[in-house]
């Protein structure tokens, strides 16, 4: 039952029934709603500002297990990097020293891809950084991998052409030394003949009779040499390829001439006393890209184990060298 209202009238001090004509109850009725319109408004808003929708607390679920994934994929690429490492160390310290190849630099294999602008699609979001970090890491792997692959077809190559080395590295004395009696001077400081003073000795030298036969210690090809070699008197520069070359100097024939090739114990020459030489000799060196290394490592062809360490003895001697 709808209450009746009344208000007390001034003038006649009688109280009178309040009528409300249609356009007071319409104006009423819009105030009280919109009234409840900006109150449900705001109520929404604060509760969806508070408190998270079911939609997004799904999202947020979603991003989270992402989250987790993307963890466990990181330590999957770490694990893949170890392995990956261990493959590369194998490769440089293990089948390239077994082929006498230069391991491949870290800078090559570790080598970036583009700069940020390959990068740049993956900005902007809210785990922007993990993704970027997650990338770059793919990219490395992706590098490394490639480079692993390329240096694994070579290896193999080298595996391939196995035989085919080991006959050019030098391996045997470029004279007969049954005896072991021949070796003068090894490699090291020395003595200088002329001025008498210790001197880096790059060679062995042997002493023998003038007209000994000289032998080339591995196959390989006549060449001429980058630079002027005086003091030498005649001698023969071979090539063997995979970085190798020998010299034979002080001898008193060549019978061998430029770029012919020559097989391992081919007589190239003879022994004699040319150039700066205080006798008859030869004197050997061994180089290595281009470095001259020790030949005493270089015969283990034809010595037996006893007879190798008693070379190794006598070429550690420091003495006078004949050239």
């Amino acid at each position: 039952m709808v209450k009746k209202k009344y208000r007390l009238n001034p003038t006649s001090l009688k109280l009178e029934e309040v009528k409300h004509s249609w356009r007071d109850r319409m104006k009423k009725f819009g105030w009280h709603a919109l009234t409840g319109t900006v109150f449900a408004i705001v109520a929404v808003f604060v509760v969806f500002a508070v408190f998270p929708s079911p939609r997004e607390r799904m999202l947020e679920r979603e991003l989270e297990h992402t989250r987790l994934k993307y963890n466990v994929m990181n330590e999957r690429l770490i694990q893949i990097e170890e392995v990956l490492a261990d493959l590369e160390n194998r490769d440089d310290d293990i089948y390239r020293v077994i082929f006498e190849a230069e391991p491949i630099p870290d800078a090559q294999r570790k080598a970036g891809y583009g700069g940020a602008e390959r990068y740049k699609d993956l900005q902007g979001y809210s785990n922007s950084e993990l993704l970027t970090q997650t990338a770059k890491r793919l990219d490395r792997i992706s590098r490394r991998l490639y480079v692993q692959s390329k240096s694994f077809d070579e290896v193999i190559k080298m595996a391939r052409n196995k035989d085919k080395m080991l006959n050019h590295i030098p391996a045997i004395q470029p004279i007969n030394n049954k005896n072991l009696t021949r070796i003068a001077s090894g490699f090291g400081y020395r003595i200088h003949p002329v001025y008498k003073t210790l001197r880096m000795h790059e060679g062995m030298d042997f002493t023998a009779p003038t007209g000994t036969p000289v032998y080339a210690t591995g196959d390989g090809r006549i060449v001429k040499p980058r630079n002027p070699m005086s003091g030498y008197g005649r001698y023969v520069l071979i090539d063997h390829k995979y970085g190798y070359q020998t010299l034979y100097a002080h001898m008193s024939k060549v019978i061998v001439r430029r770029g012919q090739k020559i097989k391992r114990g081919e007589i190239i020459g003879y022994v004699g006393n040319t150039g700066v030489s205080t006798g008859p000799h030869l004197h050997y060196e061994v180089r290595k890209n281009d470095k001259p290394v020790n030949p005493v490592h270089f015969f283990y062809n034809d010595l037996t184990p006893e007879e190798y360490e008693k070379v190794i003895e006598i070429s550690s001697q420091v003495n006078q060298a004949l050239s």
